[in-house]
Order: C-alpha cells, then structure tokens, then sequence
C-alpha cells in the first residue's frame, strides 16, 4: 500500500514521528469541525452556544459506540500487520466496518426518535434554547452513518501503517465546513440565516464528503485490503475480539460522557452562559488532549504492530518516546492556558461575563495538562498491547469522582463554578500518576507484554 510504513524495522523515533504527524494533523481536523463550528454559533449569541453545546454531549456520546469498532479495528489490523498475516487483516477491517454501521444507523434513530425528552434532561430553562438543541439532533441523527464510519475508516489506516490518506481525506472535510458553516449559520444571499440547524447541516455535508472520498480512495487503490463482501458470509468470532478489545473503552467513553453530562447539569445551575462557557472552554482545552490522543494513536500503532511481530524491545522504546512526547507537549499547554487565558476566551464569546468565566476554566484545567497528557499516552501504549481493561477501570473510576468532588467544592465549601473547574482539574492529575504507575510496575515486573484478551 502505497504511503504506509513499516512500524517493525527502523529507527523508531522517525517512525513514530513520521506516523504521528498526521494522526496529530487528524485530532486538529476533529477538533475544527468543533471549533468552527463555535466561532460562527458564538456570533450568534450564547444561547446559540448553549443550544449546540447542550446538544453536543449525545454526538460526544456517540464516541463511545464508535469506539467498539474504532478501538477493536486499529489494534487488530496493526497486530496482524506485524504477523503479515493478509487474510486476518481483511476479516477483522470487515468485522469493524459491519459493527459501525449497524451501530450508526441504531444511535442516530435514537437521536431523532427522542430529539426533545434527550435535551430536556439537562433543565435548561429556555424553551428557544431547548428548541434549538432539538432540531440540531434531528439533523445529526439523518446522517449519524457518516459521523461514525470516518473515525472507523482513520483508524484502519492508521492501523495499516498509513496516517497520511486520513489526514489528506479529514482535512478536505473541514474545508467544506469552514466554507458552509458562514453560510449556513449567519445566511449569505439568497441562503436564510438557520443558525444551530445550519451548523448542523453543514457539519453532517462535510463529514459526508469525508466519506465519500474515503470510499473512492479504497475502491481506486487499497482494495487488497477492502475488497469484502459487507454483511455476507459473517465470521462472529471476529466481531467478538472488537468487542472484547473495544467494550472497554466504550463503556469507559460513554460513561465519561455520562459524568460530563451530569458535570454539565450541576454547572446549567448557574445559566446558560455557564454552560456556553463549558462548551467553549472544553473546545479550545481540546488542542492539548487530542493532540496528546493523535501521539497516542500513533504508539498504540506501533505498539501493535511490533506486538503481532513479537520485537519487545521496540515496544519499550516507543513507549519512552510517547511518554517523552506527553511531558512536552503538556507542560506547553499549561503555559499557554494557565498564562494566554483571557486572551485565548475572547475570540470565542466576547461577552464580559462570559470571558471572566472562561478564562478561569482555561487556567485551572491548565494545571491539570500534563497529568492529562500522560494518561493519554500510556493509555495508548496499553491499548497497542490489547490491555484496555485496567486502562477504562482508571479513567471510570476517577472521572466519576469528579461529580461528589464538584458537588462538595461548589456547594459544600462555597466555591461556585470554580470549585467545578478544580474538580475537574484535580481528577486529570490523579489518572495521569496512576497511569504512569501502572505502566510502570508492569515494566519492572516485566508484565509488560503478555499475552491477553
């Protein structure tokens, strides 16, 4: 396959470099479809951010089923890449394409089914602002299919040793948003101004054309690995080592999600700018951990792939670059959060209660980046080696401490919305040390690659 790298052989900071760079390229891709996506709402005011904010938890939900395939799907391949081993590499991308559309098509019927009871959950107390985060999960929910297969097809690729189709593809896609969202949102000519509908559509657009390509580049060029037959002649057994790998970290996103969600409830308790101000914060906190998540593919890839050819060593050493990586680039988003806070918030919302609250969100989280950072990273490195249990159980356990934390800071001990952001804060820094921890005794036990379901 043309572009694709062989993660076994060679030097491998060059490897894990020349591999994460695009993946890493990729996570900024994600995160401008979010970003635009708010610099243009913004412009409508901060009940329009609400409304996408509020809605944005289900989509961020969604995360969780596509990671049954997404997780499943880049470990297998890797593994079986490095076993060179052609006929279990096309079973196990099939078995991952299968479970995600079947899942999409499933998730976005529940969307649109119960668009208004999903908003109403969160109490808002603005009935335009529930309205509005209705019709914003209708519209998703039409075209859910596109938003689950591209982060399924990225990770195959990346899977397969090749990071840079994925980037090229995902790019084009948020092209076409930052093209329509003005459009769409704000109106231009004889286009009306739909505002949350309009970031909607263009949203599901871009991520349709994103698969579009997907699909043209597998059929003109990778059919040594995609020419399946989808849905006919099914092999469960494959189905059910995605599920075994991926479960764990479906649950672990889904209840993160979960947590967020009821973190969300305790912080509408002061209003919908709040809430606007949560949104946006998580959105621009977003750089540091998804880039950490990019790096963290790119190890998880490697570490799989010399995992199914058996060279320890090479696990070993990628997992000290990663972790190298994730002190890096940590310690430079603290700065930048901790220090640039207010001038970074007010190119998002410029309203003076919303900057004083956002900017406080940015330099408290800002603490937290480098923990964030490293449980990332080691979670990828685990992840490589099909070891996704402990991995979820660390990120359940302490993301959920974060509500009765948030409770007794904000309410008990009367530090309001700022007793939130520390509970928050406080939770990155405890799973970062126990991460590490544990990658560490696994390694001076010399536990650190086995064999496992």
């Amino acid at each position: 396959m043309a572009g694709r790298l062989d993660l076994t052989e060679g030097r491998i900071a060059d490897k894990l470099i020349r591999l994460a760079l695009p993946i890493m390229g990729t996570s900024f891709i994600n995160i401008g479809y979010n970003v635009v996506d708010m610099l243009w709402v913004g412009r409508a005011g901060s009940s329009a951010v609400a409304a996408v904010g509020t809605a944005g938890f289900y989509t961020w939900l969604a995360l969780a089923f596509i990671a049954i395939s997404r997780v499943g799907g880049e470990v297998k391949v890797a593994q079986s890449m490095g076993d060179h081993n052609l006929d279990e590499t096309r079973a196990y991308i099939k078995a991952a394409i299968e479970i995600n559309i079947v899942l999409a098509i499933l998730f976005g019927a529940v969307l649109i089914i119960f668009n208004r009871p999903l908003i109403e959950l969160f109490r808002l107390g603005d009935e335009h602002v529930t309205q509005q985060g209705s019709t914003y999960l209708i519209i998703v929910g039409l075209g859910m299919v596109f938003y689950f297969i591209n982060p399924v097809f990225t990770a195959i690729f990346n899977g397969l040793g090749d990071s840079k189709t994925p980037f090229i593809i995902n790019t084009t896609g948020l092209l076409v948003n930052i093209f329509l969202d003005p459009v769409l949102i704000l109106g231009f000519g004889p286009v009306p101004s739909m505002g949350v509908a309009g970031a909607a559509i263009a949203t599901i657009t871009a991520q349709a054309c994103a698969t579009l390509i997907f699909i043209y580049k597998i059929a003109k060029k990778e059919g040594i690995y995609f020419k399946i037959r989808y849905f006919k002649n099914i092999k469960l057994s494959y189905h059910k080592e995605l599920f075994i790998l991926g479960l764990p970290v479906a649950i672990q996103s889904g209840m993160f999600t979960g947590f967020s969600m009821c973190i969300g409830v305790i912080v509408a308790r002061w209003g919908p700018v709040a809430i606007a101000v949560q949104k946006v914060g998580n959105q621009i906190e977003s750089i540091a951990y998804t880039t950490a998540d990019g790096m963290a593919s790119s190890v998880s890839a490697f570490v799989g792939q010399n995992y199914g050819a058996g060279k320890v060593d090479r696990i070993e050493k990628g997992a000290k670059v990663g972790i190298m990586f994730a002190i890096f680039w940590g310690a430079l988003t603290m700065c930048l959060l901790v220090f640039g806070a207010d001038f970074i918030f007010k190119f998002f919302i410029d309203e003076p209660e919303a900057r004083r609250i956002g900017a406080n969100y940015l330099m408290i989280l800002g603490f937290g980046e480098i923990f964030q950072c490293l449980e990332i990273i080691v979670t990828g490195v685990l992840r490589g080696l099909g070891r996704t249990y402990i991995t979820s159980a660390v990120s359940i356990i302490f993301t959920g401490a974060r509500i009765p934390m948030a409770l007794l800071l904000s309410s008990v001990l009367g530090m309001g919305l700022t007793g939130v952001w520390v509970s928050i804060s406080l939770s990155m820094g405890i799973k970062g040390i126990v991460m590490l921890s544990v990658y560490l005794t696994y390694k001076r036990k010399g536990k650190l690659v086995e064999k496992t379901s």
